[in-house]
């Protein structure tokens, strides 16, 4: 079982910047994939982020630019620097674990609370 507990949402202006922080309870952190999603009102849940063991990451097109991901292995911790914020990065965002699963990473489907970020004027 795997705990999350999300934090440093909050309301920022377009063009602001914030940075999220997740802690992980489980052991082997450091092989797992850790990744960011976010869901808005009436959304589906989706991937914003992913790094892997190796530092390896990836973003979706919408952040590409704006977002980086980052993790401390020996803290569980993985982050999310948010900069050039939009009003469309306006949702409840969650950290989530991959698994190792073949050649890539499959996601628990075990979620914590999320932090809400608020872009907004």
């Amino acid at each position: 079982q795997v705990h999350y507990v999300e934090s440093g949402g909050g309301l920022v202006q377009p063009g602001g910047s914030l940075r999220l922080s997740c802690s992980v309870s489980r052991p082997n952190f450091d092989t797992a994939s850790m990744g960011w999603y976010r869901q808005a009102p009436g959304q589906q849940r989706g991937q914003v982020a992913t790094i892997g063991p190796g530092d390896i990451a990836k973003y979706a097109d919408s952040v590409k630019g704006r977002f980086t991901i980052s993790r401390d292995n020996a803290k569980k911790m993985v982050y999310l620097r948010m900069n050039k914020l939009k009003q469309e990065d306006t949702a409840v965002y969650f950290c989530n674990l991959g698994v190792p699963l073949g050649a890539g990473f499959e996601y628990l489907d075990s979620w914590g609370q999320g932090t809400q970020v608020t872009v907004s004027s």
